[in-house]
């Protein structure tokens, strides 16, 4: 199973106001970051079973992401995304690959944009 094929959960844009940011105003002010999830693993003995022990528990992704988002602090949000996707594969032994995309709309940058955007992919060892 590689990104791209295989069953996955997704959860789309975990919003959160948190410090990221290399300037003392983002430190300070903490600005709004979306988080988003999609995780490759077999969903079928889940599903078939109607069992979430079986699988992977949504609340759970969540509250990981929120514990690393909101309780550390990274200056790039590189970094945040490596940290995400390096606990959910700790944590989560049913996860195969996690992509982890953090955006920050409202990026401190000299240009008017829309949001700027990381996806980190990451596989689990074998």
């Amino acid at each position: 199973m590689t990104p791209q094929t295989g069953d996955r959960i997704v959860v789309k844009k975990i919003a959160d106001i948190a410090n990221h940011g290399l300037y003392e105003e983002e430190a300070r002010l903490g600005p709004r970051f979306n988080i988003s999830l999609e995780c490759w693993l077999d969903l079928a003995p889940a599903g078939q079973g109607d069992d979430l022990a079986k699988g992977v528990s949504y609340a759970d992704l969540v509250s990981m992401v929120l514990e690393i988002a909101v309780g550390e602090r990274f200056q790039i949000i590189e970094a945040l995304g490596e940290r995400i996707a390096a606990t959910i594969l700790a944590q989560q032994p049913l996860i195969e690959a996690v992509a982890v995309t953090v955006e920050k709309p409202g990026a401190a940058i000299a240009a008017l944009v829309e949001t700027i955007e990381v996806t980190i992919h990451r596989r689990r060892a074998r």
